[in-house]
């Protein structure tokens, strides 16, 4: 069996002269040398595709595989992370993660907030500032929390996302649109503990890996896990495995969320406690990191003791499952079989 990999590598668009934060959600060669190396741990066949440019030009020439393992996050446009699942679907090629419909809606954090809402899951009241004549249109009590609508990684997140008055508002919305060139989300702060859920699994199978705490150190920016803390987070943020009643809450409505909005394999779901103890959904996150050291899905099941193969073992055993004998290619020498009953369930 055959198995492709979407990506975007960081070094190939700094070199066309992109800059570090322009880049920040883009892939190291480490994660997909790891990424290979699991697959490969299962007897698949794997072809390096890159990103959609190279992937475009592969399906012209003629190429197919049996199953893609995308993590091409994109790099124009509010539906970028949807555009390669969107073209493998136009091939009927199957891929991990979830569809173009959940990746357009969950990249967009305001269109996510209204689905959240009718689904009755909390999240914070909000405001979507399109430009600057909205700012005197947010009518939401201060303390207030500014970033990027349509930003991964804490791009554009920083100790000035907390906002305390119209004027810093207006500078800090000032900036953010000038900056990213999209819409700002303003929406109440929430003042508690921040928890990151990590879930594996599709539909009524879906369970979570484990959840922790993170907790900024007093070197860290402060008031929000944010671009510089993400980056450094080895020397500015502490990881908490937790298990109180907060914390089950939240693991209780991250996956309501995961499963009312359609994720698919695997992700993480951010959450943040309000002013009355209750935690709030602020992001989903259905394409996460997936390096083995240094993002959150693969950190989190370290900490509850589940290897980094174990949680691909899952990823594939979900996605497997859209794989059908149909969509499978016929080669003259076939790889060795990774056969799908070593991906059995862990729980």
């Amino acid at each position: 069996m055959r198995i492709g990999i979407t990506y975007d590598l960081r070094q190939d668009y700094l070199d066309l002269g992109y800059g570090e934060e322009e880049t920040a959600e883009f892939d190291q060669t480490g994660t997909i040398e790891a990424i290979e190396h699991a697959l490969q741990s299962f007897g698949f066949a794997t072809d390096r595709i890159g990103n959609i440019w190279n992937l475009t030009n592969r399906l012209a020439d003629g190429d197919r595989w049996d199953l893609v393992f995308n993590i091409a996050e994109g790099l124009r446009g509010i539906g970028r992370e949807a555009q390669v699942p969107a073209l493998l679907d136009a091939y009927d090629i199957p891929y991990t993660f979830s569809d173009p419909l959940v990746l357009a809606l969950t990249l967009h954090k305001g269109m996510t907030k209204r689905v959240l809402r009718d689904l009755g899951i909390p999240t914070p009241d909000f405001v979507e500032v399109q430009s600057m004549r909205d700012v005197n249109q947010v009518n939401l009590p201060y303390p207030l929390f500014a970033k990027p609508i349509a930003e991964g990684t804490g791009k554009g997140v920083t100790p000035a996302s907390k906002i305390h008055n119209l004027d810093e508002l207006r500078r800090e919305c000032d900036y953010l649109l000038a900056t990213y060139k999209q819409p700002v989300l303003v929406e109440t702060f929430l003042p508690g503990r921040e928890f990151t859920v990590g879930i594996v699994g599709t539909g009524m199978e879906a369970r979570s890996v484990g959840v922790i705490e993170v907790i900024l150190n007093s070197s860290a920016e402060q008031h929000a896990y944010s671009y510089i803390n993400k980056e450094q987070c080895e020397e500015l943020v502490q990881y908490v495995p937790v298990d109180d009643e907060q914390s089950r809450q939240a693991v209780d409505i991250s996956l309501a969320t995961w499963c009312g909005l359609g994720c698919r394999d695997a992700g993480r779901v951010d959450v943040r406690v309000d002013a009355n103890g209750l935690p709030n959904v602020m992001e989903v996150n259905p394409l996460a990191g997936i390096h083995p050291e240094h993002s959150d899905l693969p950190i989190i099941c370290t900490i509850y003791g589940i290897t980094y193969r174990e949680l691909f073992e899952m990823i594939l055993q979900s996605a497997m499952q859209r794989v059908t004998a149909s969509t499978l290619i016929d080669y003259t020498v076939k790889p060795q079989e990774a056969v799908l009953e070593s991906c059995r369930p862990l729980f």
